[in-house]
């Protein structure tokens, strides 16, 4: 297409960059975060979710830059397991509430620590990872106490495209979007 950017359109600020440099894991939370939050339960009593593309991508990209991603949940689904098998996410922790420690094994897993660690949460259980880490992010409709201590609060909803953000802002961070976008343009 003439006239096309050559540079990358998305910015932000370098303070954020700056802080989320060395980041070499990414923990998200999924209700509020990685979807809109709603809960659906059909006739059967299954839990259903909706997950949105740019997000699942976001969760691609980040492999691709050698940023870990890793799931630590309150819930357990069929439906959260068969997204996360399709992304090749391999690290998560699902059904806890007490998500530092789950964070921490995670942590230990990889040999990293919180100094490498960013997180994306929207509610209570999130706030000991979020507190932890380097980086935390939240959605702008995360509860106040989440977003109040949060780094960045995304533009984007939960569930439509809110941790996408969060991925750029992390893959800019690590000096790899200008490298993934051209591979997706050349």
């Amino acid at each position: 297409m003439a006239g096309a950017p050559s540079l990358p359109a998305l910015r932000f600020a370098p303070e954020l960059l700056l802080a989320a440099q060395d980041v070499r894991v990414a923990f998200f939370d999924v209700d509020g975060v990685l979807t809109d939050g709603g809960i659906y339960y059909s006739e059967a009593g299954e839990t259903l979710k909706r997950f949105h593309t740019l997000d699942g991508h976001g969760l691609k990209l980040l492999q691709k830059a050698g940023i870990v991603p890793a799931i630590i949940t309150g819930r357990d689904s069929a439906p959260l397991r068969l997204r996360l098998a399709a992304l090749g996410v391999q690290h998560a922790v699902f059904g806890t509430e007490d998500k530092a420690p789950a964070a921490q094994h995670v942590l230990d897993q990889l040999g990293l620590d919180w100094s490498q660690a960013a997180a994306m949460g929207d509610d209570w259980p999130d706030l000991p990872v979020l507190q932890r880490a380097r980086f935390a992010c939240a959605p702008p409709n995360a509860h106040a106490e989440v977003r109040s201590r949060a780094h960045h609060v995304t533009a984007a909803h939960a569930g439509l495209g809110a941790a996408r953000e969060f991925c750029d802002l992390l893959l800019m961070a690590h000096g790899a979007y200008a490298r993934l976008l051209a591979e997706h343009c050349p």
